[in-house]
């Protein structure tokens, strides 16, 4: 039976943020937000900027683009079954599904973290992410791990 090709919805084209311009850094207050509060979440990821000058002496914008040109996978693993068994096959992560992971792991690292607010948790998984540690990376490198460990099977993929 032949496979269906997939159909994409039409992407909703987003503005850049209102004070430095960056597309990136628009998408990534949308992770941020909850229930709607987009000024919240803008108010907090500017103050996590400022936090970030204030640490690193860089310009903020430099540190949040390596943060999450870091954290970006390079490979992923999915499930197939064939002959009624499940394996783990590494493959390589598309463009915008590596933004996607690579935003949501940010976002889940610095809401774990211990801190005070979340700006100043944002600031120091952001600084962390662009140094390569923190929650961030080890979450990209426990898939890389996973990947480089069942390339065994990638003569399953399609």
């Amino acid at each position: 039976m032949p496979r269906k090709k997939r159909v994409y919805k039409n992407k909703k084209h987003l503005l850049p943020d209102p004070k430095f311009g960056n597309l990136a850094l628009s998408k990534f207050i949308n992770y941020i937000m909850y229930d709607g509060k987009k000024s919240v979440a803008q108010r907090v990821m500017y103050d996590a900027l400022e936090i970030i000058s204030e640490q690193t002496k860089n310009d903020p914008l430099m540190v949040f683009d390596a943060a999450l040109r870091n954290v970006a996978p390079v490979l992923e693993v999915k499930a197939r079954r064939v002959g009624g068994a499940n394996y783990q096959i590494a493959q390589e992560v598309r463009p915008v599904r590596r933004d996607t992971l690579s935003m949501r792991w940010l976002r889940d690292a610095s809401r774990s973290r211990g801190g005070k607010s979340m700006a100043e948790k944002l600031a120091a998984e952001l600084i962390d992410a662009s140094q390569k540690q923190g929650g961030a990376m080890k979450k990209r490198e426990d898939m890389h791990r996973m990947a480089e460990a069942n390339r065994a099977f990638s003569h399953f993929a399609r």
